[in-house]
């Protein structure tokens, strides 16, 4: 994917990444956690870069992060989709890799962590995760929740 690249989430991608949460509901999103990802995405710190947009001719087409708890030798993706338009590309396979680079690259992080629902467990199975979870109805009537876990290796 020559004409991906990926970068750090700066505070003007705020409105292309709400559309991008926006494209996925009802099926990967309940509606009523848009007010979560929007505070997400407002209380981000820069900074650490730990929160990654990839943009394709200038547009934001997909977004994902970590979020890292060093005291428990982990860390969680957070909040990772792709404009519906760009599903079936591949884009969430790059994503994915980026954010387990992030994760693998944070000294003394021994797992990662995530929840997602019914329609993605598969995906994330093919990286490694295991389920160790699930919640019917667990974001919202309909869309379970099924937590996940990967062991992190030194490579």
């Amino acid at each position: 994917m020559k004409d991906i690249a990926s970068r750090p989430y700066a505070a003007d991608d705020l409105h292309a990444c709400l559309a991008i949460f926006d494209s996925n509901v009802p099926t990967f999103f309940a509606p009523e956690e848009r007010a979560d990802f929007c505070q997400f995405l407002k209380s981000i710190n820069t900074e650490d870069r730990l929160y990654l947009v990839l943009v394709r001719n200038g547009s934001v087409i997909a977004c994902g992060g970590l979020g890292v708890e060093p005291e428990r030798k982990r860390a969680s993706l957070a909040w990772g989709m792709v404009d519906r338009a760009s599903h079936g590309q591949g884009l969430g396979t790059s994503l994915t890799l980026a954010r387990l680079e992030l994760a693998r690259a944070i000294p003394d992080i021994a797992e990662l962590i995530m929840d997602t629902s019914q329609h993605t467990h598969g995906f994330y199975e093919k990286f490694g995760f295991t389920v160790t979870k699930v919640t019917p109805d667990g974001f919202a009537p309909g869309l379970d929740r099924w937590d996940m876990t990967l062991g992190l290796t030194e490579t």
